[in-house]
């Protein structure tokens, strides 16, 4: 008999393989072995709705007021080498005359 693997949602120990997926008859789960628990893996898409990663290069899109000082992001800015973390503020970056900020990516869009 093959051993099939438990479902990676609701643990199950019912599963079977549909082609090449392995679907789960209680929480009716779908899902590869290459691709594992795929759900917790968070897209990041910035306002016009493009994928982003870490590396690219964002513009901002509107005025966005510094916290703790009295200074201005102005729309157009762009950012260069972007990193994705975790967080209410999904980019962390360096931006020329400002420092180390980070940024919601509803704010930005890919250049």
């Amino acid at each position: 008999m093959i051993d099939l693997p438990n479902c990676p949602k609701c643990n199950s120990e019912y599963t079977y393989e549909d082609g090449t997926l392995f679907v789960c008859p209680e929480c009716a789960n779908e899902w590869t072995l290459e691709s594992g628990n795929s759900e917790d893996t968070k897209v990041v898409k910035d306002a016009n709705g493009n994928v982003l990663s870490d590396g690219d290069a964002v513009t901002v899109i509107k005025d966005l007021k510094v916290k703790g000082s009295s200074s201005v992001l102005k729309i157009g800015t762009k950012v260069k080498s972007i990193r994705l973390v975790e967080g209410d503020h999904d980019i962390d970056c360096k931006i020329d005359g400002f420092g180390a900020m980070k940024l919601k990516s509803e704010f930005v869009k890919k250049i």
